[in-house]
């Protein structure tokens, strides 16, 4: 297969780019929402800082936990049917999840929102694997990525303005018609691979997970994976609303208006660790990203520079957001076309088991130190939380880079059959 032009017309490549960058704007929505609207279901369903983190944290946790099927669903019947049809699942949850009267019915709609969107991102990597040409798969993945970035923008300020407006219920009811939208518009007008490409390579193909999880490539990429781009969507879709409400003073406009800055951050650095990982390398870039990361913990967890928050917050979101494309990235060319899905996904997976634990890690620090006023915890308490945080970022940091060399080798075949 020669270049894109051989992969199928122009006007069908960017049909399907647009509809799976549609699609990974609903769900990246979905990811941060509850940032703003967090001190809402503390007060509506009398909430603790572990119950709240738990419960949003489901999304996290239920999206990890989806990844291996998925990866193994997309390799087997194509992103054109398995993404809406779980999509649609989404749309039921956030029914659920805006009529939730109880901890648990919240946390079955977030549950739901979870599997819903798990395959959305893996759906758009296994279709651009087939669509677009290796050399520019990390370039439109990371422009993918960076434009479903702005879903999360959409959660911060306007997502304030709105659910002052008309409440929190009432944005996932309009949200559920969304998810509806999106996942008819991928079945009806996308196509698994071009005309004359085989889009279900996995038939008769005896790769499994075991083959992934076997491969040192995967396990160099997996802890920075949990606790960087992890890390930043556990405070994106959560703690950081709430840091800045309490440790900062902001008010919730003031506090939409920082995050939205985190936003932007997360779809520049989606975008511009894309093209450099083409330009430099996905490992150089991966360790510079990193490093911010590790920085801006710090920044935060110290409060080194209280003036500059908002800028640690889109560099954090730059970095976060940088380094879950290029691990991707790096994750999908150490592996055949025939395991893109599954090693993809299992990459992806550990980004969010991160999200997942990372946010019900913070939550439980913080119940454990006093506070004065219930629903709000003091500065101390989040600079115990985010050092945690700093110092699991500084030994993937460390264990990324001591196995650069190793992972590095041209891989053998045999290696990818169990």
């Amino acid at each position: 297969m020669k270049q894109d032009v051989a992969r199928g017309g122009a006007a069908s490549r960017l049909l399907l780019f647009c509809l799976f960058a549609a699609a990974q704007f609903v769900s990246f929505f979905y990811n941060a929402s509850n940032a703003i609207i967090a001190p809402d279901l503390s007060r509506d369903l009398s909430l603790s800082a572990g119950e709240l983190g738990f419960t949003i944290s489901l999304f996290f946790a239920v999206f990890a936990a989806a990844q291996l099927p998925v990866g193994a669903a997309l390799d087997r019947w194509g992103p054109r049917v398995v993404v809406p049809g779980m999509m649609m699942v989404g749309c039921v949850g956030s029914l659920v999840f805006a009529s939730a009267n109880s901890l648990g019915t919240l946390a079955l709609g977030r549950a739901l929102i979870g599997v819903g969107m798990a395959p959305v991102l893996m759906g758009a990597f296994k279709a651009f694997s087939l669509w677009f040409s290796p050399s520019r798969f990390a370039s439109v993945s990371g422009l993918l990525m960076g434009i479903g970035a702005f879903g999360t923008i959409g959660a911060a300020t306007p997502l304030a303005w709105v659910s002052q407006q008309l409440g929190w219920r009432s944005v996932f009811v309009w949200g559920s018609l969304l998810i509806a939208l999106s996942a008819t518009s991928i079945l009806v007008w996308t196509r698994d691979a071009p005309p004359g490409a085989d889009g279900t390579p996995d038939a008769g193909v005896p790769v499994g997970f075991l083959a992934v999880f076997g491969y040192l490539r995967f396990w160099r990429v997996a802890p920075m994976s949990l606790l960087v781009p992890g890390a930043m969507f556990a405070l994106q879709g959560l703690w950081a609303g709430p840091y800045l409400f309490d440790a900062v003073g902001l008010s919730r406009i003031a506090a939409g208006n920082v995050l939205l800055l985190m936003g932007l951050g997360v779809a520049f650095g989606f975008v511009a660790s894309g093209w450099l990982a083409d330009l430099l390398g996905a490992g150089r870039t991966a360790m510079v990203d990193g490093s911010i990361f590790l920085a801006c913990m710090l920044s935060l967890s110290f409060r080194l520079f209280p003036e500059l928050t908002p800028i640690v917050f889109f560099l954090l979101g730059f970095s976060g957001g940088g380094a879950a494309v290029v691990l991707l990235t790096q994750t999908r060319l150490s592996f055949p076309p025939e395991m893109t899905g599954r090693a993809v996904s299992a990459t992806n997976s550990c980004v969010f088991a991160g999200a997942f634990l990372m946010q019900w890690l913070i939550g439980a620090v913080l119940d454990l130190l006093p506070t004065d006023t219930p629903g709000h915890h003091p500065p101390q308490a989040y600079a115990v939380a985010f050092s945690i945080t700093a110092m699991g970022t500084a030994l993937a940091l460390a264990w990324y880079g001591v196995t650069a060399r190793k992972a590095a080798r041209p891989p053998h075949p045999e290696r990818l059959v169990p």
